[in-house]
């Protein structure tokens, strides 16, 4: 089902989506809340993406705060695979088929010509527009290789960003390597979530992912709290003037909004 943005091109539409599935199916002191994960998860919808496109694997993290002020964290590494699916491919030429067709009578609309002088009085700059179109948003089934979003996500009691990272990265290596790791991949699975425990606090923990070891670090009661997040991609986000700015505003108490895309 698709969004509203139906003027977009098809490959840059968004698209309903949904969780898979998760493990373990519930727990009691953490329930799971599907329809949040899924939000979160892909705040933008399923996406579509052609060979011709960048398709590098992302990560993005997530809060979930409930009522009584409890938190759990999601960490997402959301790249693309592969449609198998000959229907969905089908319905995609459809998709671009239609769009085309519209983009075809809004082109031949703004020329003011009739249907016997189209191909004559469509002037210069409205033909390489219509050449344009016709160029980059196509989708031809038999010529053009479709992939589709989907993620991977871990939801912790508390922020180890880079662990989750690393591991995250590794299991996506598995899933698309030629050669499978040497254990399945529930292996790997069943360790982290089951297996390895949360490190005490002021202690570290190294434990194994698929492909190399990964250590988290927690801090002691007396040192400042778990902040995992790099803070140069912070600086490279906002800058040192924006950043001195926040900074300021947080001294003061002041309520700070941080809007982003």
């Amino acid at each position: 089902v698709a969004g509203e943005n139906f003027d977009q091109s098809p490959l840059r539409r968004t698209f309903k989506s949904k969780v898979l599935a998760h493990y373990p199916q519930n727990i009691e002191w953490n329930p799971f809340d599907q329809d949040a994960v899924n939000m979160l998860c892909m705040p933008k919808g399923l996406s579509f993406r052609t060979q011709a496109d960048n398709r590098d694997p992302q990560l993005h993290s997530f809060i979930i705060t409930r009522e009584d002020g409890s938190r759990t964290y999601g960490f997402v590494l959301t790249f693309y695979e592969e449609v198998t699916s000959k229907q969905i491919c089908t319905a995609m030429q459809t998709l671009y088929q239609m769009h085309n067709a519209e983009q075809y009578s809004s082109v031949c609309a703004s020329s003011s010509c009739s249907m016997d002088s189209l191909a004559s009085s469509i002037d210069e700059g409205d033909a390489t527009s219509l050449a344009k179109l016709q160029r980059y948003n196509s989708y031809d089934i038999s010529r053009d290789t479709l992939y589709v979003s989907k993620c991977i996500c871990l939801i912790t009691p508390l922020p180890f960003m880079q662990a989750c990272k690393k591991f995250l990265i590794q299991l996506y290596r598995a899933v698309t390597s030629q050669q499978p790791p040497p254990l399945p991949l529930e292996s790997y699975i069943h360790n982290v979530l089951y297996e390895v425990p949360l490190p005490p606090p002021g202690r570290s923990l190294k434990f194994y992912g698929v492909y190399e070891p990964i250590i988290c670090q927690r801090p002691g009661p007396n040192e400042l709290p778990l902040s995992d997040y790099p803070l140069r991609e912070v600086f490279e986000l906002l800058g040192l003037e924006n950043l001195v700015q926040v900074f300021t505003c947080v001294l003061l108490e002041m309520q700070i909004l941080l809007y982003s895309q």
